[in-house]
């Protein structure tokens, strides 16, 4: 018999977690429990990545009565309603949750709905009052969106906080240059706000490869985001009623939807009221709402994990090795809250190798080399690899690339644009990186990254007989590189 309430037990049931807590649990027989505090999911699921998709789909039906016309269809474009859009996205993270729940309980993984914090190497102590032992603890409770230290940041949302808006708004800042900035600056162009985005950076989508940034950056400008780069805020505060008259001497620009907004106002959590912005590029203007997408924090505060031996990294991270292991033997960590790679697939993955580790006897390491990931602008962007930037820099190179009209917008007239592009090694001739900024890049990037990681070279692209007619076909009929390195 077992000097432990359990065998394992899990801190946080986002995706990692739960994966990691049902193997464990269904597959090695170890008595598992896990805790959660929220909802059951995590953030991909409930505050991420599922419901950030569903939002770009439904902003990319405004175009489609336009595009229809051009193919001979008599569509007249209706508006948007976010009441609606929002109740089904909802009832449809009830439903997730409810399979997270229902996995947990079939694999026979006893579940808490309490925060839990580590009291020692082998105890966890709920909220509710409840103390438990257990011979291996996993923390796997991800990470948060964290707003700027500025005066009035509070008046700002977070990534969590647009979907629970009540109403969108009519005009918006975001603040921030990232992919999650990027994404909902792009989603919300496409559902009909009113959108400007300060970037402090040259250039947005930082550490990305610099062809693919620069094609995005000018399609979102084309498509009506106000895209202003090298520029942050000075100042921001609640609108005045002399501002708002434009009684002030603040020089203020109230935007083509301000007096809309300003006869049927659309608040939101948190706070109420139109926002008075100051930039670093001289503009000063009034916005419904203001959205800080300018960073992340692993989920570490007052977990007692210090005081366990646990170490913690200079952004609170948990230290983990290959394994995932911690400073202290029987605690290991996983997903964000180790702010390795901060990706889905990746805690899953970090998840079933630390079950092979621990409970099955096979000390299993994750790979974190060539993954595969997509950015959900518009147009989207899939990438694997090396940039052309960072490979120069590793060794001599040849950068094949195109751009592109693809055949469906540009019948229908639209000025969209493609890239398709391969970094490869001029020595070994192996794809070091393959970039594609396109309509549903995601998917083609999940293919091309098998090949990628595979070790496959240029001249096996090249065997490979082109699917026409395609976007994707040019990644195999490029047969002269561009520029060398």
């Amino acid at each position: 018999m077992s000097d432990f309430d359990y065998d394992l037990f899990v801190i946080g049931g986002g995706s990692g977690g739960v994966r990691a807590a049902r193997v464990a649990a269904g597959e090695a027989g170890a008595k598992v429990a896990l805790a959660e505090e929220d909802r059951y999911g995590g953030t991909c699921v409930i505050r991420g990545c599922v419901p950030k998709k569903l939002m770009v789909f439904a902003s990319e039906y405004g175009t489609v009565a336009e595009d229809a016309k051009g193919y001979g269809w008599n569509i007249e474009a209706g508006s948007f309603d976010w009441g609606n859009f929002q109740q089904r996205l909802n009832a449809e993270l009830d439903r997730l949750e409810g399979i997270y729940r229902n996995l947990l309980k079939n694999s026979g993984v006893t579940s808490y709905d309490a925060r839990a914090k580590v009291k020692d190497a082998h105890t966890v102590e709920l909220s509710s009052g409840e103390t438990f032992t257990a011979k291996h603890i996993l923390i796997a409770t991800g990470g948060r969106p964290v707003r700027p230290e500025i005066p009035n940041a509070e008046l700002g949302l977070v990534s969590d906080d647009i979907f629970h808006l009540e109403t969108l708004p009519k005009s918006i800042l975001i603040v921030g240059g990232g992919y999650i900035a990027c994404e909902f600056a792009c989603i919300l162009n496409g559902l009909g706000v009113e959108v400007t985005q300060y970037y402090r950076g040259a250039q947005i989508l930082r550490g990305f490869d610099e062809q693919a940034r620069g094609l995005i950056a000018e399609s979102m400008i084309e498509n009506g985001v106000q895209l202003h780069c090298g520029t942050d805020i000075v100042e921001m505060r609640r609108a005045t009623d002399e501002d708002l008259e434009g009684k002030s001497e603040a020089g203020v620009s109230m935007g083509a939807s301000m007096q809309e907004m300003l006869a049927d106002h659309s608040g939101g959590t948190p706070g109420e009221g139109p926002i008075l912005v100051k930039g670093t590029n001289g503009d000063t203007k009034i916005y419904d709402q203001v959205f800080f997408a300018t960073g992340r924090a692993p989920n570490t505060d007052d977990m007692g994990l210090e005081e366990a031996g646990v170490t913690l990294g200079r952004k609170g991270e948990i230290v983990v090795d290959d394994y995932s292991a911690t400073a202290v033997p029987s605690i290991y960590a996983i997903g964000d809250v180790t702010d390795r790679v901060n990706l889905t697939p990746v805690a899953i993955r970090e998840g079933m190798a630390f079950v092979e580790t621990v409970f099955k006897d096979n000390p299993t390491k994750v790979d974190h080399e060539l993954i595969p990931s997509a950015v959900f602008t518009q147009p989207e962007f899939g990438t694997v690899g090396l940039s052309e930037e960072d490979a120069a820099e590793q060794e001599p190179i040849e950068v094949y690339a195109t751009s592109f009209r693809p055949m469906q917008t540009a019948f229908a007239g639209r000025p969209d644009r493609v890239m398709m592009k391969l970094v490869v090694s001029k020595e070994t001739r192996k794809v070091l990186g393959c970039h594609i900024v396109a309509p549903n890049a995601g998917e083609m990037i999940q293919l091309a990254g098998i090949a990628v990681k595979m070790g496959a070279t240029k001249e096996d692209f090249d065997r490979t007989v082109a699917v026409h007619p395609t976007m994707a076909e040019e990644m195999v009929t490029m047969r002269n590189p561009v520029r060398s390195a």
